[in-house]
């Protein structure tokens, strides 16, 4: 039995997730893709809370390497402002390549670690 792209995501995801966890020292990074859009956050599992959100709401089409790159350098700032500097990267199933790739170096070239 063959299985859909978005089934074997969601299948990947759920394992990954059941892996790692956020706290408010090390928050998780998680990132979700649509076709049109990327929303990244960072999230405090244990307080059940949001720290810092990203999204491309804003841009009509889809995004490139480039923009992606810019939200994670944006993150990252925004995440020293409040103090984090350590996070753990939740991909949400997505392979690490294209948008994922660039917005997780870009956020580690800014000084976040993970």
């Amino acid at each position: 039995m063959q299985l859909s792209r978005t089934t074997n995501r969601i299948r990947r995801r759920r394992r990954i997730r059941s892996k790692i966890s956020g706290t408010a020292e090390r928050p998780r990074l998680t990132v979700h893709k649509s076709l049109r859009h990327l929303r990244v956050q960072l999230v405090d599992d244990q307080a059940g809370r949001t720290l810092v959100a990203l999204s491309t709401l804003h841009v009509k089409k889809g995004i490139s390497l480039s923009e992606a790159a810019d939200m994670g350098s944006i993150l990252a700032k925004k995440a020293g402002e409040i103090g984090i500097k350590t996070v753990v990267f939740d991909r949400g199933g997505y392979q690490y390549h294209g948008q994922i790739k660039a917005l997780a170096e870009a956020a580690r070239k800014e000084g976040l670690q993970f």
